[in-house]
Order: structure tokens, then C-alpha cells, then sequence
């Protein structure tokens, strides 16, 4: 192999113009369509577009203020997904097998969105709940839908290249204990926050194989007793078993030796170029092309939320899913291998052999 691994990696970044870890481009305005598709959603390319985009919308300024949002919704049911931790659909420790780890989704409870947002506010890992708003069924269409005209129902440009309307319209209102972990989504998105930050690390389809993706048995955030308005929670193995392939890598280890056991069982993570930064504020709109790997942290404005709007589009089938899978295919699954960036890099070579 004339190329190492690392030197691919590093090449496919160069060529969609990435050539630091913060190096996300950035519009101050928003894009026309037709450069949009060119250099952004053909080659996989994300975009930062600056509050510019945003400032026509009535939500950029009503929805950061202490009350608007809760006069609006008073009388709404929303569901607020719980997890002890903050980290909804993450990995977590197996209830039944010491050692092991298991996918956990949130407990969804609908409540009241006052009542939603007093659990947001109060949420503390320390007490063991930590409340977030993020039912990504559509969300602001469906039961946000008294707000959902504070806010494009579409956007132009993005909708004029993909040559269809956004599938989903979500919105997301969390504060800082709330961590998404690394994943991919089969859609093209527009993501815009309006209150607070959003921290996202990114990676490329191309570097699929740093995420070490496992299969996990699934399991479900419960409380405890039925009927407590703040619950404790327990989690409970789903039956019949079933399994998700998720991404094994925790980027923000607690202790020095989390660090060291983290960087031992997935080296291709640790070992490769650093992830792609980018601080998405309040009223700017982030591109998110399919298929990226994207972790995302959040800080909350001065309301105590972060607050923000996504726009899902269906992604298209082609070429670059084609890729993807290839590059899939090629993984290699409980292997000594996958623990030596070397010797991986030399069962490529034989592959290409």
C-alpha cells in the first residue's frame, strides 16, 4: 500500500477543503442554490452560514426571552426524554453483565411544557435526571405546532438544490448536562440554534472505521415507581433481545484512566486525525451533510436553555451511499487488528491484494 490509512484520511479532508479541525467554511450569508449543491451537498461538505440567515425569523428574538416560549405552550403536552446522565440513546453499563455495555434509550414522559421546562432547568447528573426535549418525530409540526410559524417552514436555498421539502422539522431544547454521542443520520441537515451553543465534533464518512461501531444489546431507560413527578430511574434490558450497531467511542473521557482504557479500545479513533470542531451559536444555521459522524455538547444562553430548530432532508441513495458501504465492508469486527493502526492498515493492503 503506497498510502498509510492516516495519509488517505488526511487526503479526503483535503480535498473537501478541511484542512484543520476547525475548519468548517463559513458564509456570512446564506448560499445560492446552485452554489449550495455544487460545493456543499455533492461532495459532502458542511457549512457554517452566519445569524444573517435567521434574523427574520420572530423566534430568533421571541423564543430566548424568559417567557415566551412557556405562554405560548401553556396549555401543550410535550415529551421530555429523562436519562440519569444526560446522554439519551448512548452506551452504558450492562444491568446484568459487569464489564459489558448495552445501547440505552431516554424514558419519554409527556408533560406540560412549563412543567418540561422546570424539569430542563433542574436537570442534575448529581441527583440522577437530567430532562431533555428532543422527540425528532417532526416534532415542531406536530405538538410545537402553536410556535412552528416563528420559523421558516422550509429553507429556500437548501430546499431549491436538494429539490425537495425538509421530510422532518424538530426542535431540541436542552441545557449543558445534555450530550449527544456519536452517530450518523440518514438525512441531509440544516441545524439552527436560537438560544445558547451547540458543540459538534464531526467526521467524515470516509472515517467510518475510527468509531469502532459494535453491536449493543438494546435496553431502556424506567422509573423506578410509577407516578413520581420526579422520577429515579433504573434501566431494563429489552426482551426479546435485540441489538443496534453504535459507535463505541466516548471523545470526553472523565479521568486519565477512562482516557487510557478509551484510547486502548479504540485506537483508530484516538490514534487518527483530531475531529472536526465547530460552535454553532445563536442564529447561525450549520449544513450537516448524511452520513457524518457528529457528536454534539451544548452550552445554554443567558434564558438557561439551548434552544434550536433542525430540518431534516431525505438523503439521496446514490454514489456516496455506495461508497459509504464499501468502505463499511471493509471493516474489521473482534479482531486483534482494530487494537494496532498498523497492522489494520496491513489488512487493507492485503484486501487490495
Amino acid at each position: 500500500m503506497e498510502r498509510s490509512v492516516r495519509e488517505l484520511w488526511a487526503e479526503s479532508r483535503e480535498l473537501l477543503g478541511l484542512h484543520s479541525p476547525d475548519a468548517v467554511p463559513r458564509a456570512d450569508l446564506p448560499p445560492t442554490p446552485l452554489a449550495f449543491l455544487r460545493d456543499h451537498v455533492s461532495p459532502g461538505r458542511p457549512l457554517l452560514v452566519s445569524a444573517a440567515a435567521t434574523r427574520h425569523w420572530p423566534a430568533a428574538s421571541l423564543w430566548p426571552t424568559e417567557s415566551y416560549l412557556s405562554d405560548a405552550l401553556r396549555s401543550t403536552d410535550v415529551s421530555v426524554h429523562l436519562t440519569p446522565d444526560g446522554r439519551a440513546d448512548a452506551l452504558a453499563a450492562h444491568p446484568r453483565r459487569p464489564g459489558a455495555r448495552c445501547f440505552a434509550s431516554a424514558h419519554v414522559r409527556r408533560v406540560d411544557f412549563p412543567a418540561a421546562v422546570r424539569l430542563i432547568r433542574d436537570s442534575d447528573p448529581e441527583a440522577g435526571l437530567v430532562a431533555y426535549a428532543q422527540q425528532q418525530d417532526d416534532c415542531l409540526r406536530g405538538e410545537y405546532a402553536a410556535v412552528a410559524g416563528d420559523v421558516d417552514a422550509h429553507v429556500p436555498w437548501a430546499s431549491e438544490a436538494l429539490g425537495c421539502l425538509p421530510e422532518a422539522v424538530n426542535l431540541w431544547i436542552g441545557n449543558s448536562c445534555s450530550v449527544t454521542s456519536f452517530h450518523k443520520d440518514h438525512y441531509d441537515n440544516i441545524y439552527v440554534v436560537l438560544s445558547g451553543e451547540k458543540h459538534f465534533l464531526l467526521l467524515p464518512p470516509t472515517e467510518h472505521h475510527r468509531l469502532h461501531v459494535r453491536e449493543y444489546p438494546v435496553a431502556g431507560y424506567a422509573p423506578v415507581k410509577e407516578g413520581e413527578e420526579v422520577p429515579k430511574l433504573k434501566l431494563e434490558m429489552e426482551e426479546p433481545e435485540r441489538v443496534v450497531p453504535w459507535s463505541s467511542v466516548d471523545p470526553y473521557p472523565a479521568s486519565p484512566e477512562e482516557m487510557a482504557a478509551e484510547a486502548s479500545s479504540c485506537p483508530l479513533y484516538f490514534k487518527g486525525p483530531m475531529p472536526i470542531r465547530c460552535t454553532v451559536r445563536a442564529g447561525e444555521m450549520l449544513y450537516l451533510p448524511s452520513m457524518w459522524f457528529h457528536h454534539v455538547s451544548q452550552s445554554p444562553g443567558p434564558n438557561g436553555l439551548t434552544i434550536a430548530v433542525n430540518y431534516w432532508y431525505d438523503m439521496q441513495f446514490d454514489i456516496k451511499y455506495a461508497y459509504f458501504n464499501f468502505l463499511r465492508s471493509l471493516e474489521i469486527k473482534d479482531s486483534p487488528l482494530e487494537n494496532n493502526v498498523d497492522a489494520f492498515e496491513g489488512e487493507l493492503e492485503e484486501k487490495d491484494d
